[in-house]
């Protein structure tokens, strides 16, 4: 399945069915009156979040969602029958924007949550409702109410629970391979990474969601490269987890290049709670390393940088405990017990 999180819609709700007019005439019956029914209501453009997706592929093949319209009114005091609703199902993380593309309308961030887009018409009155003691035959009737038609755009913000920030071949997706079921692909080229993989990680007989984004480089708020759309997908990650590729010759510029392009971004994602990892310290021996990690903790001003290596699993499990401490403990998601699992505290 392709992914794809920005995707452009149109919706229209329906009409409400227009009032009848009509008179009662029946044999042996001296005054029928009037009898004419009220039009339906129009069908409604509704939006649910659900389970079970986590792309808007499907509105690249439909963009255009136009609701039924209410049925008019007939004889007999009979109402016309409404419009049926439509409703877009979106994945769990869809933001809802106006035509302007900054508007925010809605943020569907839990499953089963609906939001309205557009309000079918009310129909119209027949002229058994303007009945009266000084208008006993009214010969006029509403039509029913138009209606809505709107422009709309859906962006998908991915939900987990760490973000993966680094340069491109920084070893994020061999990271997320390593710690979780997820199977990224994997070269020694750089961009290999073309859009977001979710892997779910477990750790202290808990798990948690990590999000792996392409790369950014310099001057990706600009456009360079993939650019810095796939951002958004970390904006709701609770903490940060940026990797610098501890083989490189400019570690302090790599690590500076990452950090210049998430306060260009905007937002508060550059003041997350953020755990600076270097990486691919296999390919590096006991100086080289010292060397590094001493680079690394003067270019970031911290003292706490952690290593790694993805492909030898060195220090994975220290740096998924970290990021568990950074995580409300509300949205960890605990591993059931196994039957032939002894027990403890």
């Amino acid at each position: 399945m392709k992914f794809l999180d920005l995707a452009k819609v149109y919706i229209r709700s329906g009409g409400g069915g227009s009032g009848c007019v009509s008179f009662r005439r029946e044999k042996y019956i001296e005054y029928g009156g009037p009898d004419g029914g009220d039009g339906g209501t129009g069908g409604s453009v509704w939006a649910e979040a659900v389970e079970g997706l986590n792309t808007l592929i499907d509105f690249r093949y439909q963009q255009h969602f136009f609701a039924k319209s209410g049925q008019p009114g007939m004889g007999k005091q009979r109402t016309g029958k409404d419009g049926d609703d439509i409703v877009l199902r979106v994945p769990v993380g869809t933001e809802i924007l106006d035509e302007d593309e900054e508007t925010v309308i809605a943020d569907l961030t839990e499953v089963g949550q609906r939001v309205q887009l557009a309000r079918g018409g009310n129909g119209g009155f027949g002229n058994l409702h303007f009945k009266s003691s000084t208008n006993q035959a009214p010969r006029r009737a509403n039509p029913g109410q138009e209606g809505v038609e709107r422009t709309l755009w859906l962006r998908l913000k991915l939900i987990a629970d760490v973000g993966l920030l680094g340069l491109p071949n920084a070893g994020k997706s061999t990271f997320l391979a390593a710690t979780s079921n997820a199977r990224p692909k994997i070269a020694d080229y750089p961009f290999t990474t073309l859009h977001p993989n979710l892997g779910v990680v477990g750790v202290d007989n808990v798990e948690f969601v990590i999000a792996d984004i392409p790369g950014l480089i310099a001057g990706a708020h600009e456009g360079r490269g993939i650019g810095d759309r796939f951002l958004g997908h970390v904006e709701r990650c609770a903490v940060l987890l940026h990797l610098v590729d501890g083989t490189s010759d400019s570690i302090a510029e790599d690590y500076e290049t990452i950090i210049d392009e998430l306060e260009a971004y905007g937002g508060h994602l550059a003041d997350k709670p953020r755990i600076t990892v270097l990486n691919k310290i296999d390919a590096l021996d006991e100086d080289e390393r010292a060397q590094a990690r001493a680079t690394l903790e003067q270019a970031s001003g911290a003292s706490g940088v952690m290593m790694i290596s993805g492909v030898s699993r060195e220090g994975l499990t220290e740096v998924l405990r970290a990021l568990r401490s950074q995580i409300d403990e509300n949205t960890l998601r605990h591993k059931p017990r196994q039957e032939d699992e002894p027990w403890h505290p």
